[in-house]
């Protein structure tokens, strides 16, 4: 076990290092900051592209239309069929012909006077199916099985599906993550190696402190503590400011943009508790990592004696 005393002069020398170089130590803050703050705004975009695109699985269906004068069991028979295709939601969405001419005239609502010349039985407007997702990135197949499928052969009209919107959202989500990747593994290396440079001040002022504890059998273990309990606590205050700040920014941006999201698209945003875990994880991992290692290699040089 480690002595008690010696355990609380490693890591009051630590924090007592993270205040003699200030200027130094506030660059290494910003740019952990920097870096933090870019991989929690990815990961909440990330995360957020990928709820919106599971919300739009069940909310954005695809459409078959079917042609005019089916009988029921024909009807009947297009149903049974597409419930078993994989991927599709067996909870069908039928609207008939007279239905469709009804809906038409909803949307139009002042203007409804303009279809005053059809009835529901003569107008242009198809009876259809709405068809929902299990999985979107099923779509393709779905539409594809549906144009091919012996059963509808000669009683599609048109289909109708959500692929240019899904195909968007996913090369969305592709180039933020691709983004955000490149950039948190650039700032992540000069995060380092403004932490290793941090603390290769201090062990330079005391280099002779350190050769002389070298020679009286000191390990290196234990000369090289205080400088990774400063690396770890520079971590620390650079993940609770990051943690602070990008909940004031995602709160901002939810406030602005989740009502539009409702309104146009009936998609919810996450919530900042949503996703609190695991951007703390990651800040943990990336404040506490880039610490450590930027303490080791500001050590190596001068525990060669």
């Amino acid at each position: 076990m480690v002595n008690y005393n010696i355990l609380t002069y490693l890591i009051g020398e630590g924090f007592k290092n993270v205040f003699k170089n200030k200027k130094s130590t506030f660059a290494a803050l910003m740019i952990m900051f920097v870096t933090m703050i870019t991989a929690g705004l990815g990961l909440a975009g990330a995360s957020n592209i990928s709820a919106v695109m599971k919300q739009l699985e069940q909310d954005v269906p695809i459409t078959l239309y079917v042609k005019d004068g089916l009988k029921e069991q024909e009807l009947t028979d297009i149903s049974d069929y597409i419930k078993t295709i994989d991927g599709v939601n067996t909870n069908l969405e039928f609207t008939s012909k007279s239905e469709a001419l009804a809906k038409a005239k909803e949307r139009l609502s002042d203007s409804a006077d303009l279809l005053s010349q059809y009835t529901e039985s003569n107008h242009p407007f198809k009876a259809s199916y709405a068809i929902k997702l299990t999985d979107i990135k099923k779509s393709s197949e779905v539409v594809e099985e549906l144009k091919n499928a012996e059963v509808l052969k000669d009683k599609i009209a048109e289909i109708n599906s959500s692929d240019v919107v899904m195909n968007g959202l996913r090369g969305i989500d592709r180039g933020v993550k691709i983004v955000f990747i490149g950039m948190g593994i650039l700032l992540i290396v000069v995060s380092t190696v403004i932490i290793s440079n941090t603390i290769k001040l201090t062990v330079h002022a005391r280099r002779r402190e350190i050769s002389i504890m070298k020679y009286v059998g000191a390990t290196n273990n234990f000369i090289r503590a205080p400088f990774i309990v400063e690396g770890v606590v520079i971590g620390i205050i650079a993940i609770a400011v990051s943690l602070l700040s990008l909940g004031a920014v995602y709160h901002l941006i939810y406030g602005a943009c989740n009502n539009i999201l409702i309104s146009n698209f009936n998609v919810n945003m996450l919530q900042f508790s949503d996703i609190f875990k695991t951007i703390l994880m990651v800040y943990i991992v990336l404040g506490i990592g880039i610490g450590v290692v930027g303490s080791v290699l500001s050590m190596k040089k001068y525990l060669k004696v």
